[in-house]
C-alpha cells in the first residue's frame, strides 16, 4: 500500500527575525530559493496559509516576509512550524533515484538479508549531499548514512522501505549511546530512590525528646 503523503514539506520557520514580522526559513527545496515560486503554503497543525512575499538570503536559510505578518508577535507564533504544499500542486517525479524528503521519512529501514535496522526519521543536507537519519530499533539515538546507492541500494516508497547498507560502526555507536543512556538513566533513578530514602527515614533536628516527662 502507498505511504505518499498528501502534503510535502517545502521548509520550515525557524524563528522570527525582526520588529516589522520577518522570520527566518530554511528551505528543503532542490533549490532553495524555489520555495518561494509555489504560492500560498500550509502551515503544519493548522488551516491557515502563509505567502512568501520577499526573500532574500542569510545564514542557514532565507529572510522571508509574509503576506499579512506584520509585527515580531505575529512572526513569533509561527516559529517551528513546518510549511506544507499539497502534493496535487507538484509535478509527478520521472528521474529514477529521486524522492521528495517527506516520502523518505518514515520507511522502515532493513538490512539486505532482511533484518530490521530501524527508522528514516529525517532528510538532511549539509552541504555534501543528502543524508539519511536512520534510528536503529529499541533506541532514541541516531546516526547519519549518505543517500547513496552503495549506502542505499534499493527504495520502495509504496512498500514502506529501504535497503540500508551502513557502515558497522555507525550503527553500533548509536546503540551503545543508546545504552550508556539507559545506565545512566537507571543510576540516576536509584541515586534519587536512595536519597529519598534518606530523607524520609533520617531523624529531624527539632522532633522534642519525649523519653521523659515534663518536670523531671
Amino acid at each position: 500500500m502507498s505511504r505518499r503523503q498528501e502534503h510535502v514539506v517545502m521548509g520550515v520557520i525557524t524563528a522570527a527575525h525582526s520588529v516589522r514580522g520577518e522570520v527566518k526559513i530554511r528551505s528543503f527545496t532542490e533549490i532553495p530559493e524555489d520555495i518561494a515560486s509555489y504560492g500560498p503554503l500550509l502551515l503544519e497543525g493548522g488551516p491557515e496559509e502563509v505567502e512568501i512575499e520577499r526573500l532574500r538570503p542569510a545564514k542557514g536559510g532565507f529572510i522571508a516576509r509574509l503576506k499579512d505578518v506584520t509585527d515580531r508577535n505575529a512572526a513569533e507564533r509561527l516559529r517551528g512550524r513546518k510549511l506544507l504544499l499539497p502534493r496535487h500542486r507538484l509535478p509527478e517525479i520521472e528521474e529514477e533515484d529521486t524522492f521528495y524528503h517527506s516520502d523518505l521519512v518514515g520507511l522502515k529501514a532493513e538490512r539486505e538479508n532482511g533484518r530490521p535496522a530501524g527508522e528514516v526519521v529525517a532528510v538532511h543536507d549539509f552541504g555534501a549531499g543528502d543524508l539519511l537519519e536512520i534510528r536503529p530499533q529499541g533506541t532514541r539515538e541516531t546516526y547519519y548514512l549518505p543517500f547513496t546507492r552503495e549506502a542505499v541500494p534499493h527504495v520502495d516508497v509504496k512498500g514502506g522501505r529501504i535497503v540500508v547498507n551502513p557502515p558497522e560502526e555507525l550503527e553500533r555507536e548509536a546503540l551503545n549511546k543508546a545504552a550508556r543512556g539507559k545506565h545512566k538513566r537507571r543510576r540516576q533513578r536509584k541515586d534519587a530512590a536512595r536519597r529519598q530514602r534518606m530523607k524520609t527515614t533520617r531523624p529531624s533536628d527539632d522532633v522534642p525528646d519525649t523519653s521523659r516527662p515534663e518536670g523531671e
